[in-house]
C-alpha cells in the first residue's frame, strides 16, 4: 500500500464563536485513508489563508498560531517518517493518534498499561503488595517519560512498536536516565508482560520484540558466611530494639520468611502437625504463594522468647503498636534498617547488612549447602518460579567438596578404562 502523505489544515466555519474566531482543524491523507483532528487552537476568518492553511501578517496573534499549526505539521510528518522506517503498513487514523496521543485504550500502551495497573491495585491487599504496585507505577513513569522526551507523545499505537523502540527505550533507561541494568530489566520485562496480556486479549496478534533479549546482570549473591552467623548469633546488645532487630534476623535466616511477612506472622500461622513438628503456614503478601516451612529448634525458641511478652517500648515512635496476636515486635522498616547497621558494626562485619541477606542466607547456608533440593527450597520461599530461587543460590566449596566424595564413592568401580 502507498502511503503518500499530505497534510492540509483549515478552518471550521461553520462553528464560529462570537469573538470572530473559528477552531482551526487538520486534516490527514496517508494513502487512500484520512483522518480528520481538531488542534485545539482558534484563528480569525479574516486573516486566513487557505492557500497555505495560516494566518496572514505578523501580528503577535498570527505569529503564534502560526508557530502552534506548524509544530503540528513538523510533528506529522516526523512520525510519518517514523513509520516508513518500520517497514508496516499504517493509516491516517494511526498517524493522527500517534500525533495526538490519544489512541484507544485497545489501541495503544500506555492507556492499556494503565488498564492493567488499575486492575492491579484492585487485588492490593488480597494476592498483591503495596510494594510490587509502587514499582509498576515507577516502570509505567519511565515509559511516559520515554514516550514524551525522546518521541514528544503521550502514548503510542502497538502498531508502532518494532524492534528500534525497545532498543532505543533501553538507551534512555541506561544513558539518558543512567539507571541499573537490573532496574532496567524491570521496565523493560514489565512492559513485555502488558504487551504478552495485550496479545493474550486477542488486541495485538504477535510481540513485537519477539526474541528480543536484554543482557542480564552478573549475580551478586547476598547471603553472609557461617562466620558472620556466628558472630552475630553470639553478639548481646544493650539497647533493646537491636536485640529485637537481631532476633528477627536470625529467625529469617532459619525459615526463610521476608520483613513484611515476618511482620504479618501470627501465632495462628504456627501449626502443630500429627507428627509433633510445628510448620509456619502462611502465604506471602508480595506475590500471595503459599510459604510452608517446617519450623526448626531455633526459630521454635524465639517464638517462645516472645509469645506473651509486651517487648514494645511505652510511647516509641519506632513500632506500629498493632500487636495483635503477631510473633513478634517488628520496628518500622527504616528502623529495623538503621539498627542492622548497628549489628554489622559491632560484629564488625563490614558488609552493609540488609535484612533481605537473611533470607539469602536461608536459601544458601542454611538448605542448598545442606543438601536440601532447590525445589523444595524455592517452595519454602514461596517462589513462583524456580529461576528466582537460582539468583539465591550460591553453592559453597565444601558443599561441592561433599557431593563430589559422596558421587566418587558411587561410581567407583563402575566405570573401566581399557588401554
Amino acid at each position: 500500500m502507498t502511503n503518500e502523505l499530505k497534510v492540509l489544515f483549515y478552518l471550521k466555519k461553520n462553528q464560529s464563536k462570537k469573538n470572530g474566531l473559528c477552531p482551526v482543524m487538520g486534516r490527514i491523507h496517508a494513502g487512500k485513508t484520512m483522518a480528520q483532528f481538531s488542534l485545539k487552537i482558534d484563528a480569525d476568518v479574516k486573516l486566513w489563508d487557505a492557500k497555505i492553511g495560516r494566518l496572514k501578517g505578523k501580528s503577535l496573534f498570527a505569529i503564534d498560531v502560526n508557530k502552534q499549526i506548524e509544530k503540528v505539521n513538523l510533528l506529522i510528518y516526523s512520525r510519518y517518517n517514523e513509520l516508513l522506517q518500520l517497514g508496516r503498513d499504517f493509516t491516517a487514523p494511526d498517524l493522527k493518534a500517534m500525533v495526538q496521543g490519544i489512541a484507544k485504550a485497545q489501541d495503544s500502551l500506555c492507556a492499556y498499561m494503565e488498564k492493567i495497573i488499575e486492575k492491579f491495585s484492585a487485588r492490593v491487599g488480597k494476592d498483591r503488595a503495596v510494594s510490587t504496585l509502587t514499582g509498576f507505577k515507577y516502570y509505567y513513569s519511565l515509559l511516559v517519560s520515554f514516550l514524551r522526551e525522546k518521541h514528544k507523545l503521550d502514548d503510542i499505537s502497538f502498531k508502532a512498536l518494532n524492534y528500534s523502540f525497545i532498543e532505543e527505550y533501553v538507551r534512555y533507561l541506561r544513558v539518558t536516565r543512567k539507571l541499573s541494568v537490573r532496574t532496567t530489566i524491570g521496565a523493560v520485562s514489565r512492559m513485555r508482560e502488558v504487551i504478552s496480556d495485550a496479545i493474550d486479549e486477542g488486541i495485538i496478534g504477535k510481540d513485537p520484540f519477539f526474541s528480543y533479549e536484554l543482557e542480564s546482570p552478573e549475580i551478586k549473591h547476598r547471603n553472609i558466611s557461617r562466620e558472620d552467623l556466628e558472630k552475630i548469633m553470639a553478639a548481646e546488645f544493650t539497647d533493646e530494639t537491636t536485640t529485637v532487630v537481631r532476633d528477627m534476623f536470625v529467625f529469617s535466616t532459619f525459615c526463610g520468611l521476608s520483613y513484611i511477612d515476618v511482620k504479618n506472622l501470627t501465632y495462628d500461622n504456627i501449626v502443630r502437625q500429627e507428627d509433633g513438628n510445628y510448620w509456619i503456614m502462611t502465604h506471602r503478601q508480595k506475590t500471595g504463594s503459599a510459604s510452608n516451612i517446617r519450623l526448626m529448634e531455633i526459630p521454635l525458641f524465639l517464638i517462645e522468647k516472645y509469645r506473651n511478652r509486651n517487648c514494645y517500648p511505652n510511647h516509641n515512635p519506632n513500632y506500629d503498636y498493632d500487636t495483635g496476636q503477631k510473633v513478634f515486635p517488628v520496628p518500622i522498616y527504616q528502623t529495623t534498617l538503621n539498627h542492622l547497621k548497628k549489628i554489622d558494626k559491632q560484629c564488625g562485619l563490614g558488609r552493609n547488612l540488609s535484612y533481605h541477606q537473611s533470607r539469602h542466607t536461608f536459601a544458601s547456608l542454611i538448605t542448598l549447602s545442606e543438601g536440601v533440593p532447590i525445589e523444595t527450597v524455592s517452595k519454602m520461599l514461596g517462589h513462583q518460579d524456580i529461576t528466582t530461587t537460582q539468583t539465591y543460590a550460591e553453592v559453597s566449596t565444601d558443599k561441592i567438596l561433599k557431593d563430589i566424595l559422596v558421587l566418587s564413592e558411587k561410581i567407583n568401580g563402575k566405570y573401566i578404562l581399557i588401554n
